[in-house]
């Protein structure tokens, strides 16, 4: 009698942990505990939310004071061509000048990335539901590519005008024209410094813009408290069982 009571306390122990390994695995797996396999609309609406959330956080952090200068990711600097003579005038004490530019460089990118949200409001209109299948089981960093195929170009012209009267606005343009001055007049320089700075400010700023979403999206794939809606956290959850 002690023997079958045992067996059936074995058995019950048996049964009761595997069939709670076996809930949790459906819990992970459905992540956000929606059940079912989500229908290509899901998919597409749940994409367009992760994806405005994305970009919506990335433009606003960017465009804040110190979005760019605070931001060691995306802090812009002194052009390649120019480091040279960045480092030949703090060496001559002209800190204080070097330091301004950078500063008005990094502000005038905060300005431009204001410009981005209706760009990429403009892009998800544009989502099929092909694409964000794509984009769901593409990688990592399918979001993000999909973003730069489909806004670089309008991003750019966007931001151009507004980094250049941003650069004016807050300095940048003098401070910079400054620097090649008191460079080029530097005995034995042989490269002189071109003081326009419109396209490189905007390539970093745009270079910035998608590191963040990229960063955003990656949250989004492996965070699920960053999945802030149901859809989101089922369809998500859905790609969490193909990987």
């Amino acid at each position: 009698m002690i023997k079958k009571t045992l067996l059936i306390l074995s058995a019950f122990v048996f049964i009761t942990i595997f069939s709670g390994c076996d809930t949790l695995n459906q819990v992970a797996q459905t992540a956000g505990g929606a059940l079912g396999n989500p229908s290509a609309f899901e998919i597409a609406s749940a994409l367009k939310e992760a994806l405005q959330q994305g970009t919506n956080k990335s433009s606003d952090k960017l465009s804040a004071t110190n979005g760019y200068f605070g931001n060691a990711l995306v802090k812009i600097l002194f052009p390649p061509e120019a480091q040279k003579a960045e480092q030949a005038l703090r060496a001559i004490g002209l800190n204080s000048l070097c330091d301004n530019v950078i500063l008005s460089l990094n502000r005038a990118a905060e300005d431009a990335a204001k410009e981005a949200k209706p760009i990429f409001i403009n892009s998800l209109k544009q989502l099929t539901l092909q694409d964000a299948t794509n984009i769901l089981f593409g990688g990592e960093d399918a979001a993000t590519q999909y973003f730069y195929r489909t806004t670089l170009n309008q991003l750019k012209e966007k931001f151009r005008p507004v980094i250049n009267n941003s650069l004016s606005k807050v300095g940048a343009t003098k401070y910079y024209g400054d620097v090649v001055t008191a460079y080029n007049k530097i005995p034995l320089v042989s490269t002189k410094l071109n003081p326009d700075l419109s396209d490189y400010v905007t390539q970093k700023a745009i270079e910035g813009l998608f590191k963040e979403i990229g960063k955003e999206e990656i949250n989004i794939r492996q965070n699920l408290s960053a999945r802030s809606t149901t859809l989101m956290q089922k369809v998500f959850g859905y790609a969490d069982t193909k990987k």
